[in-house]
Protein backbone atom coordinates (compact mmCIF):
# COMPACT_ATOMS: atom_id res chain seq x y z
CA UNK A 1 0.00 0.00 0.00
CA UNK A 2 1.37 3.33 -0.97
CA UNK A 3 2.08 5.92 1.41
CA UNK A 4 -0.27 8.75 1.70
CA UNK A 5 2.04 11.32 2.69
CA UNK A 6 4.87 10.75 -0.19
CA UNK A 7 6.97 13.07 1.63
CA UNK A 8 7.48 10.52 4.65
CA UNK A 9 7.50 11.38 8.23
CA UNK A 10 4.88 12.44 10.23
CA UNK A 11 4.50 16.04 8.78
CA UNK A 12 0.85 16.74 8.33
CA UNK A 13 -0.65 17.68 4.72
CA UNK A 14 -0.36 21.49 4.63
CA UNK A 15 -3.55 21.48 2.79
CA UNK A 16 -5.87 19.95 5.14
CA UNK A 17 -8.34 21.28 7.33
CA UNK A 18 -8.02 24.71 5.23
CA UNK A 19 -11.33 24.71 4.11
CA UNK A 20 -13.30 25.25 7.11
CA UNK A 21 -11.79 28.12 8.05
CA UNK A 22 -12.16 29.57 4.69
CA UNK A 23 -15.87 29.03 4.16
CA UNK A 24 -16.55 30.34 8.08
CA UNK A 25 -14.38 33.66 7.04
CA UNK A 26 -16.55 33.88 4.00
CA UNK A 27 -19.78 33.11 6.08
CA UNK A 28 -18.43 36.33 8.32
CA UNK A 29 -18.00 38.27 5.56
CA UNK A 30 -21.15 37.91 4.24
CA UNK A 31 -23.13 38.13 7.35
CA UNK A 32 -20.90 41.84 8.41
CA UNK A 33 -21.92 43.05 4.47
CA UNK A 34 -25.61 42.14 5.52
CA UNK A 35 -25.10 44.04 8.83
CA UNK A 36 -23.76 47.30 6.70
CA UNK A 37 -26.90 47.11 3.68
CA UNK A 38 -29.36 46.20 6.89
CA UNK A 39 -28.06 49.91 8.76
CA UNK A 40 -27.95 51.84 5.26
CA UNK A 41 -31.88 50.54 4.75
CA UNK A 42 -32.63 51.64 8.53
CA UNK A 43 -31.26 54.89 7.77
CA UNK A 44 -32.68 55.33 4.44
CA UNK A 45 -36.02 54.50 5.60
CA UNK A 46 -35.67 56.97 8.52
CA UNK A 47 -34.76 59.83 5.86
CA UNK A 48 -37.55 58.64 3.55
CA UNK A 49 -40.21 59.24 6.17
CA UNK A 50 -38.41 62.38 7.51
CA UNK A 51 -37.37 64.83 6.36
CA UNK A 52 -38.11 62.89 2.59
CA UNK A 53 -36.17 62.78 -0.44
CA UNK A 54 -37.27 65.81 -1.74
CA UNK A 55 -36.75 68.20 1.45
CA UNK A 56 -33.17 66.37 1.50
CA UNK A 57 -32.39 67.48 -2.30
CA UNK A 58 -34.20 71.34 -1.61
CA UNK A 59 -31.17 70.51 1.47
CA UNK A 60 -28.34 70.19 -0.70
CA UNK A 61 -29.72 72.98 -3.82
CA UNK A 62 -30.22 75.90 -1.06
CA UNK A 63 -26.63 77.06 -1.52
CA UNK A 64 -27.43 77.57 -4.90
CA UNK A 65 -31.16 78.80 -4.63
CA UNK A 66 -29.43 81.44 -2.54
CA UNK A 67 -27.40 82.66 -5.50
CA UNK A 68 -29.57 82.73 -8.41
CA UNK A 69 -31.24 85.98 -9.47
CA UNK A 70 -35.01 86.36 -7.99
CA UNK A 71 -37.62 83.77 -9.31
CA UNK A 72 -34.73 80.91 -11.18
CA UNK A 73 -34.90 77.85 -9.99
CA UNK A 74 -33.92 74.56 -10.80
CA UNK A 75 -34.74 72.44 -14.17
CA UNK A 76 -35.12 68.62 -14.79
CA UNK A 77 -34.37 67.36 -18.57
CA UNK A 78 -35.23 64.31 -18.21
CA UNK A 79 -38.08 62.87 -17.29
CA UNK A 80 -37.41 60.36 -14.60
CA UNK A 81 -34.81 63.11 -12.75
CA UNK A 82 -37.51 64.52 -10.71
CA UNK A 83 -37.43 60.92 -9.06
CA UNK A 84 -34.29 59.45 -9.82
CA UNK A 85 -32.15 62.33 -8.72
CA UNK A 86 -33.42 63.04 -4.85
CA UNK A 87 -33.66 58.99 -4.50
CA UNK A 88 -29.80 59.14 -4.94
CA UNK A 89 -29.69 61.81 -2.41
CA UNK A 90 -31.69 60.01 -0.09
CA UNK A 91 -29.34 56.92 -0.45
CA UNK A 92 -26.42 59.24 -0.53
CA UNK A 93 -27.19 60.64 2.64
CA UNK A 94 -28.10 57.28 4.17
CA UNK A 95 -24.17 55.60 3.79
CA UNK A 96 -23.04 58.61 5.21
CA UNK A 97 -25.38 58.43 8.35
CA UNK A 98 -24.69 54.86 8.57
CA UNK A 99 -21.56 54.79 7.61
CA UNK A 100 -19.89 54.61 11.26
CA UNK A 101 -21.90 50.82 11.51
CA UNK A 102 -20.30 50.44 7.56
CA UNK A 103 -16.63 50.70 8.80
CA UNK A 104 -17.31 48.94 12.19
CA UNK A 105 -18.22 45.82 10.12
CA UNK A 106 -15.36 46.10 8.41
CA UNK A 107 -13.16 46.58 11.61
CA UNK A 108 -14.73 44.39 13.52
CA UNK A 109 -13.93 41.83 10.58
CA UNK A 110 -10.12 42.14 10.16
CA UNK A 111 -9.15 42.96 14.27
CA UNK A 112 -8.75 38.99 14.67
CA UNK A 113 -5.76 39.09 12.24
CA UNK A 114 -4.20 41.77 14.07
CA UNK A 115 -1.78 42.39 16.40
CA UNK A 116 -2.66 44.05 19.80
CA UNK A 117 -0.21 46.98 18.37
CA UNK A 118 -1.75 46.99 15.32
CA UNK A 119 -4.99 47.13 16.91
CA UNK A 120 -3.59 50.62 18.64
CA UNK A 121 -3.34 51.60 15.14
CA UNK A 122 -6.52 50.62 13.30
CA UNK A 123 -9.53 52.04 14.89
CA UNK A 124 -8.40 55.84 15.91
CA UNK A 125 -7.43 55.59 12.10
CA UNK A 126 -11.20 54.79 11.34
CA UNK A 127 -12.40 56.90 13.69
CA UNK A 128 -10.57 60.06 12.81
CA UNK A 129 -10.81 59.49 9.31
CA UNK A 130 -14.77 59.17 9.51
CA UNK A 131 -14.80 62.51 11.30
CA UNK A 132 -12.48 63.79 8.62
CA UNK A 133 -14.51 63.27 5.58
CA UNK A 134 -17.47 64.73 7.12
CA UNK A 135 -15.51 67.63 8.17
CA UNK A 136 -14.41 67.99 4.77
CA UNK A 137 -17.64 67.67 3.13
CA UNK A 138 -19.09 70.24 5.46
CA UNK A 139 -16.53 72.51 4.90
CA UNK A 140 -17.23 72.46 1.19
CA UNK A 141 -21.28 72.66 1.79
CA UNK A 142 -21.16 76.12 4.32
CA UNK A 143 -18.36 77.72 3.61
CA UNK A 144 -17.06 76.99 -0.15
CA UNK A 145 -20.15 76.24 -2.22
CA UNK A 146 -21.79 80.26 -1.18
CA UNK A 147 -18.44 82.06 -2.52
CA UNK A 148 -18.19 79.51 -5.80
CA UNK A 149 -21.92 80.15 -6.81
CA UNK A 150 -21.79 83.55 -5.55
CA UNK A 151 -18.58 83.86 -7.75
CA UNK A 152 -20.18 82.50 -10.71
CA UNK A 153 -23.63 84.35 -11.24
CA UNK A 154 -21.30 87.73 -10.41
CA UNK A 155 -20.07 86.46 -13.83
CA UNK A 156 -23.40 85.23 -15.41
CA UNK A 157 -24.51 88.08 -18.24
CA UNK A 158 -27.84 89.69 -17.30
CA UNK A 159 -29.03 88.64 -21.03
CA UNK A 160 -29.03 84.60 -19.18
CA UNK A 161 -31.44 82.98 -17.46
CA UNK A 162 -29.70 80.73 -14.71
CA UNK A 163 -31.63 77.42 -14.80
CA UNK A 164 -28.98 74.75 -13.76
CA UNK A 165 -30.01 70.68 -14.17
CA UNK A 166 -30.53 69.23 -11.31
CA UNK A 167 -28.85 65.93 -12.76
CA UNK A 168 -25.92 68.15 -13.17
CA UNK A 169 -25.96 69.59 -9.75
CA UNK A 170 -25.61 66.52 -8.39
CA UNK A 171 -22.69 65.24 -9.94
CA UNK A 172 -21.05 68.67 -9.42
CA UNK A 173 -21.99 68.17 -5.22
CA UNK A 174 -20.80 64.82 -5.34
CA UNK A 175 -17.74 65.92 -6.89
CA UNK A 176 -17.05 68.39 -4.82
CA UNK A 177 -17.68 66.46 -1.63
CA UNK A 178 -15.20 63.95 -2.97
CA UNK A 179 -12.40 66.17 -3.70
CA UNK A 180 -12.72 67.68 -0.22
CA UNK A 181 -13.68 64.56 2.09
CA UNK A 182 -10.39 63.30 0.56
CA UNK A 183 -8.29 66.60 1.05
CA UNK A 184 -9.06 67.00 4.72
CA UNK A 185 -7.66 62.78 4.86
CA UNK A 186 -4.18 64.24 4.81
CA UNK A 187 -3.53 63.60 8.31
CA UNK A 188 -4.48 60.31 7.60
CA UNK A 189 -2.09 59.95 4.53
CA UNK A 190 0.57 61.46 6.33
CA UNK A 191 0.78 59.09 9.53
CA UNK A 192 0.05 55.98 7.04
CA UNK A 193 3.25 56.54 5.19
CA UNK A 194 5.39 56.89 8.34
CA UNK A 195 3.38 54.28 9.90
CA UNK A 196 4.47 51.73 6.44
CA UNK A 197 8.24 53.22 6.22
CA UNK A 198 7.48 54.78 3.08
CA UNK A 199 8.67 58.03 4.40
CA UNK A 200 10.18 59.79 8.21
CA UNK A 201 9.15 62.43 9.73
CA UNK A 202 12.00 64.32 9.17
CA UNK A 203 11.55 63.88 5.66
CA UNK A 204 7.94 65.45 5.95
CA UNK A 205 9.59 67.87 7.33
CA UNK A 206 12.12 68.40 4.61
CA UNK A 207 9.27 68.11 1.55
CA UNK A 208 7.61 70.24 3.28
CA UNK A 209 8.79 72.99 0.71
CA UNK A 210 7.26 70.46 -2.03
CA UNK A 211 3.74 69.61 -0.41
CA UNK A 212 2.77 73.26 -0.48
CA UNK A 213 3.62 73.77 -4.29
CA UNK A 214 2.06 70.29 -4.89
CA UNK A 215 -1.49 71.44 -2.85
CA UNK A 216 -1.62 74.57 -4.43
CA UNK A 217 -1.77 73.23 -7.93
CA UNK A 218 -4.01 70.32 -6.84
CA UNK A 219 -6.27 73.41 -5.53
CA UNK A 220 -6.30 75.26 -8.48
CA UNK A 221 -7.43 72.74 -9.96
CA UNK A 222 -9.84 71.80 -7.74
CA UNK A 223 -11.86 74.87 -6.46
CA UNK A 224 -13.15 77.18 -9.63
CA UNK A 225 -11.39 80.38 -10.10
CA UNK A 226 -11.92 81.84 -7.07
CA UNK A 227 -8.84 83.18 -5.42
CA UNK A 228 -10.66 83.59 -2.07
CA UNK A 229 -11.95 79.67 -1.98
CA UNK A 230 -8.82 78.73 -3.12
CA UNK A 231 -6.50 80.15 -0.72
CA UNK A 232 -9.14 79.19 1.89
CA UNK A 233 -8.63 75.40 1.00
CA UNK A 234 -4.62 75.38 0.47
CA UNK A 235 -4.11 77.05 4.39
CA UNK A 236 -6.89 74.41 5.70
CA UNK A 237 -4.46 71.37 3.64
CA UNK A 238 -1.31 72.99 4.68
CA UNK A 239 -2.51 73.14 8.06
CA UNK A 240 -3.74 69.54 8.24
CA UNK A 241 -0.37 68.16 6.62
CA UNK A 242 1.80 69.91 9.38
CA UNK A 243 -1.21 68.09 11.95
CA UNK A 244 -0.50 64.99 10.27
CA UNK A 245 3.37 65.50 11.19
CA UNK A 246 2.45 65.76 14.75
CA UNK A 247 0.37 63.10 14.88
CA UNK A 248 2.51 60.57 12.87
CA UNK A 249 4.90 61.30 15.97
CA UNK A 250 2.55 60.01 18.39
CA UNK A 251 1.20 57.47 16.52
CA UNK A 252 4.36 56.01 15.80
CA UNK A 253 5.32 55.90 19.41
CA UNK A 254 2.16 54.66 20.83
CA UNK A 255 1.39 52.04 17.97
CA UNK A 256 5.08 50.20 18.19
CA UNK A 257 4.93 46.52 18.45
CA UNK A 258 6.41 45.33 22.14
CA UNK A 259 9.94 43.95 20.78
CA UNK A 260 10.13 47.10 19.23
CA UNK A 261 9.65 49.03 22.26
CA UNK A 262 12.19 46.56 24.08
CA UNK A 263 14.62 47.25 21.61
CA UNK A 264 14.39 51.13 21.61
CA UNK A 265 14.72 50.67 25.69
CA UNK A 266 18.06 48.83 25.38
CA UNK A 267 21.39 51.11 25.33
Amino acid sequence: MSDPNPTGGDKPDELAGTEQPFVQHLMELRDRMIKAVIAIGIAAGILALFPGPGALYDLMAAPLVASLPKGATLIATNVISPFVVPIKILFMAAFMIALPVVLYQVWAFVAPGLYSHEKKLVMPLVISSTLLFFIGVAFSYYVVFGQVFSFIQSFAPKSITAAPDIEEYLNFVLGMFLAFGLAFEVPIAVILLVRMGVLSVAQLREYRGYFWVGAAIATALVTPPDAGSMIMLLMVVGGLYEVGIVAAQLFIKNTQAPDAETNAAKP
